[in-house]
């Protein structure tokens, strides 16, 4: 298979583990600079230009986007896709995972723990904010901050504030995160390649530092997440769209809390760490990966009209509980149960004979006017109540 590799440089060692993966799997791999590429924009035909020369054919692309380029880096992602060329990471997950506040708000829309975080641009807003996440200690970070740069703890509300303030000033976007004591000094990283956690580690701030980065000193060691924490990194990735990363959990006393999932995470610190091959652990994903790609089910289940895809609970009491999909009516009606997920377990493509029961989730494909009458209205999500005291 031939593969690309978008790295600025060959010799940073993430790339040159990828590449000496790749090649010990008998693949033929080229390590190209995101910044040497041009493209043209043509109906039905997209051009790519490396060094301006037209681009020859890769099967797959890994990209290896550095935070600095990320605006350009994605458009040459984006343009690859536009050419039916595989990328292990696509781009808009790229650049969702790069944007620290898009993140969290998409994550924040399905069941996983994350620390609580404001964000406010009016001056007059920024206490509130800091109090609304439980008032200090709190983190401030910079939206576009890497490696644990832009990272701040800050002691009391009037130091928060004036931070905050101080940044803004500085045409900085800032977001405000609850400081979560018990996980003070140290978290988790998780390496996730398509549906498994492949490595993880716990990181260990230097003395006198809160920052458990390894790029500021911090130590690490291997750790075997229980499934809990493998969950919640698996699920960060789907829910963002990337099918490598690193996903950064604090240990918190409610259970693991997301605080970033990274893109192009680095191999260095958690091969040593684990000992895991991880990079040959993402070139066998690459792999299956590009004779399977991701297919956008709404879009190509719905090529006939009155068709498509909806997903909905079997609420208490409902006509379908305690009933088989056979017995159910439902491919009697037009509508083929495709996956069903109840608690933590996910079944695919279930058999005829799979008993339906009051808490299931149900992906299904058929009429629409059918998934109609199974789809509850829509209701405002609840908000959690705020510990007292």
């Amino acid at each position: 298979m031939k593969i690309a590799i978008l790295s600025r440089n060959e010799n940073i060692n993430s790339t040159r583990r990828l590449v000496e993966a790749a090649r010990a799997r008998s693949h033929d791999v080229q390590v190209l600079d995101t910044l040497k590429f041009s493209f043209s924009i043509e109906g039905e035909a997209p051009q790519l230009y490396y060094e301006s020369e037209e681009l020859t054919h890769y099967e797959a692309v890994i990209p290896r986007i550095g935070a600095s380029i990320t605006f350009f880096g994605c458009s040459v992602v984006r343009h690859l896709e536009q050419m039916g060329i595989f990328t292990l990471n696509s781009s808009h997950a790229i650049a969702v995972s790069r944007d620290k506040l898009r993140c969290l708000q998409l994550l924040s829309r399905h069941d996983i723990g994350m620390p609580a975080t404001a964000f406010a641009r009016d001056r007059k807003d920024v206490l509130p904010a800091i109090r609304r996440v439980g008032g200090a200690p709190v983190i401030i970070k910079v939206l576009e901050g890497t490696q644990g740069a832009g990272v701040i703890l800050a002691e009391t509300d009037k130091i928060a504030e004036a931070i905050v303030e101080t940044l803004q000033t500085a045409r900085q976007n800032v977001l405000i995160q609850k400081f979560v004591a018990e996980s003070r000094g140290r978290d988790i990283r998780a390496f996730v390649v398509g549906d498994r956690v492949v490595a993880a580690m716990r990181r260990y701030a230097s003395e006198g530092e809160y920052r458990s980065n390894v790029h500021r000193g911090g130590k690490t060691e291997k750790v075997e997440l229980d499934d809990e924490y493998q969950r919640t990194a698996i699920r960060a990735c789907q829910i963002v769209g990337l099918r490598v990363a690193g996903v950064d959990m604090l240990e918190s006393s409610e259970g693991p809390k997301i605080l970033e999932v990274n893109s192009s995470p680095g191999l260095t610190g958690i091969e040593a760490a684990t000992g895991v091959d991880i990079a040959t652990e993402i070139i066998k994903h690459t792999e299956d990966a590009c004779s399977f790609p991701d297919l956008d089910l709404r879009q190509r289940l719905t090529l006939q009209s009155g068709y498509g895809v909806a997903e909905f609970p079997i609420t208490p009491g409902s006509s379908l509980e305690g009933k088989t999909i056979e017995t159910s009516g439902l491919r009697e009606h037009d509508v083929l149960v495709l996956s069903i997920t109840r608690q933590s377990l996910v079944m695919p493509n279930p058999s005829g004979n799979r008993e339906l029961l009051a808490g299931d989730m149900l992906l299904c494909f058929g009429k629409l006017s059918t998934l109609k009458t199974f789809v509850p209205p829509s209701q405002p999500r609840p908000r959690k109540r705020k510990k007292s005291g």
